[in-house]
């Protein structure tokens, strides 16, 4: 315990730090990844309850068909996309590679190629709303293919930060593995 006073040591006018631990860059780094990750975690979890209440309004008949319109394909197998998000969440605590890995492959199934399909299957009707004005799909009076499409773009920026900052995780996470197994 240190007394306030008597005699002090000589380095103590705030120049003594430079002798001290310091975290490790790969530690910083992991950290500061795994923060971004559980945000756009977060993110993702938002579009995936917005594509899923409107699947589960419309399949239990909840509201008119007026208010929201039936789901398009795309929708049913981007709600599998909950398992990439639950593998990346269980890899975060314990640094779990194999988790990530996983994380990564499955984001691409099941979130990114649904995208893709959903994509290419609204293009049609939305180049019939934009040249003809004419729309058959409504959520909440505003045309259902505006809507998703606007969602689709959110989900995948959201994606797409998700794979970058696995992708960077993945390796500052082997890089540390690697390190361990030399010593």
């Amino acid at each position: 315990m240190t007394s306030r006073v008597g005699p002090r040591g000589a380095a103590m006018n705030g120049s003594e730090f430079k002798h001290r631990e310091r975290v490790a860059p790969r530690y910083q780094m992991s950290a500061s990844l795994k923060s971004e990750v559980r945000k756009l975690n977060l993110a993702h979890l938002v579009v995936w309850l917005l594509v899923a209440a409107q699947v589960t309004v419309s399949h239990f008949n909840l509201v008119s068909r007026d208010t929201i319109s039936i789901p398009y394909q795309w929708e049913y197998p981007y709600l599998l996309s909950l398992v990439p998000l639950l593998c990346s969440s269980l890899s975060l605590p314990n640094n779990n590679i194999s988790h990530l890995v996983i994380s990564m492959i499955s984001a691409g199934l099941f979130s990114i190629a649904p995208l893709i399909y959903g994509g290419m299957e609204m293009f049609p009707v939305a180049q019939q709303l934009y040249r003809h004005g004419k729309a058959y799909r409504f959520i909440f009076g505003f045309s259902a293919v505006t809507v998703m499409y606007l969602i689709m773009v959110i989900a995948v920026q959201v994606h797409a930060w998700q794979l970058y900052y696995m992708k960077k995780l993945l390796d500052a996470w082997f890089n540390s593995t690697q390190e361990k197994k030399k010593k």
